[in-house]
């Protein structure tokens, strides 16, 4: 699966998947737009789209 088409899946599996990135490859949401090279701005609209908000203490999306 290609994650540069990831803003353009349904809402869960996008919340899913970013949420398995975070726990087991990136340590922030900003190393997570970088090693994808995904736009933050693009990644962080989709989120709030779907009523979540990136919470750096647990390094999730909830």
């Amino acid at each position: 699966m290609e994650i540069n088409n990831l803003l353009k899946m349904d809402g869960h599996i996008v919340l899913g998947i970013v949420n398995e990135k975070l726990r087991l490859e990136c340590d922030s949401v900003d190393e997570l737009t970088s090693r994808y090279e995904l736009e933050s701005e693009d990644l962080m609209d989709k989120m709030e789209q779907l009523g979540f908000h990136y919470d750096p203490i647990t390094n999730q999306f909830k």
